[in-house]
């Protein structure tokens, strides 16, 4: 158990964790794109992530295939350990305090409404389209933090934190986005299961058991009731994560009795440094034989590319900006005005979680996913360049 124990800052592991897990994501996404376009892999690429692996685990989906088992088996370890950093963070972390709930929870709120509604004035009134306005509404905390790390010094660590805290509040958003926007048909016995066992683990978890395999056992059942009932499965790593029990250690490193503090340590290295990656491997793939310039310019690709680089840079700094001219909340760290808006800038790289929720917006359609994926690309990475430069010439300054 005591090789479980979290560095004595938890705060700097995660961030450093991160970051680190950022570069990775960098790389895994380069090594898509060459695959995606190199003649000799361009096939091979595609065959792979094609592949029937079987069994048919649920009707809707048909025969497993590659491409199915990461993104709706192992993305459910990566929803069960964001699941246990929000739960860490509101119980015993960052957002733990009322007063230090206020801004994150309104810079992340207005942070996902301003994207979607630049998104749905590009593109919602194309056919077929409105159904992706929550694409851009997603941050990645990984790229975002990442790139604060490459700033060192420039970057404030109340910056870091705040950018987490927002991230994390995000991503709260983006599972109920998940769970409610994009299920179609649901199998009520299936999910009736379902909360039969939330209610085993609930149970469980207050008489008092603290080993723990229960949970995971209870979290993969979960996973596959969840995935019978239409349901998005990667919820159940969310729902998961909530039953697992935390004890609190205000103060002080993480407690080692804690199977919260536990678990999430024992998984995050594994989705930071392989789960996400391999992810991104399989998602950011873009073959740009036939693409132009002119592509930009469909309303899909304009619409994320927007919503994610002027969406998520309005919503955060305004929000912010308004906040404490009303005396709402105070900057984080009474940072200069000029690196907030270089961390909202940042806060538009939206890799990960965008494209996940652009693959359940339009299933099945490669063409308009490609397009999700052209779309996510330019707008984070313009994000990226933007919100680095910003904040290294503010370093530069103070």
């Amino acid at each position: 158990m005591n090789s479980l124990r979290r560095p004595a800052s938890a705060i700097r592991a995660f961030l450093h964790g991160e970051a680190s897990g950022g570069i990775v994501l960098i790389a895994a996404t380069a090594l898509a794109m060459l695959a995606a376009n190199l003649p000799v892999t361009t096939g091979a690429y595609a065959a792979v992530l094609h592949l029937e692996t079987g069994p048919v685990i649920a009707p809707a989906l048909g025969p497993m295939t590659v491409h199915l088992w990461i993104n709706d088996a192992l993305m459910a370890l990566f929803f069960l350990t964001v699941g246990l950093e929000i739960k860490r963070e509101f119980v015993d972390g960052q957002l733990s305090r009322p007063e230090r709930r206020r801004l994150p929870f309104v810079a992340a709120g207005a942070g996902m409404l301003v994207p979607a509604l630049i998104y749905l004035a590009v593109a919602g009134s194309t056919p077929g389209l409105a159904r992706g306005w929550a694409i851009p509404a997603a941050t990645d905390i990984a790229f975002a933090i990442g790139m604060l790390a490459l700033l060192g010094s420039r970057a404030p660590p109340a910056l870091k934190i705040f950018l987490s805290a927002v991230a994390i509040v995000d991503d709260m958003g983006a599972v109920a986005i998940i769970a409610v926007g994009y299920t179609d048909r649901i199998d009520w016995w299936a999910l009736a299961a379902a909360a039969g066992v939330v209610a085993i683990l609930y149970a469980i978890g207050r008489h008092g058991e603290r080993r723990v395999w229960p949970f995971l056992a209870g979290a993969a059942l979960l996973w596959f009731l969840v995935l019978l009932s239409g349901v998005h499965a990667t919820i159940a790593g969310v729902v998961a994560a909530m039953l697992v029990p935390i004890t609190r250690s205000p103060g002080a490193p993480d407690d080692v009795r804690s199977p919260l503090h536990r678990l999430e340590h024992a998984l995050h290295p594994w989705t930071a440094y392989a789960i996400v990656p391999v992810f991104a491997f399989a998602n950011a793939g873009i073959p740009l034989g036939g693409m132009s310039l002119a592509t930009l310019l469909h309303p899909l690709v304009l619409g994320i590319a927007a919503g994610l680089f002027l969406g998520k840079q309005i919503g955060i700094f305004g929000s912010i900006w308004i906040a404490e001219r009303i005396g709402f909340a105070e900057r984080p760290g009474h940072a200069g005005w000029l690196q907030i808006y270089g961390v909202s800038l940042l806060a538009g790289i939206g890799f990960t979680m965008s494209l996940f929720i652009g693959g359940l917006a339009f299933p099945g359609n490669a063409a308009m996913i490609d397009e999700v994926k052209l779309g996510v690309l330019a707008g984070s990475l313009l994000a990226a360049m933007t919100g680095f430069a910003v904040l290294w010439w503010a370093g530069g300054k103070r």
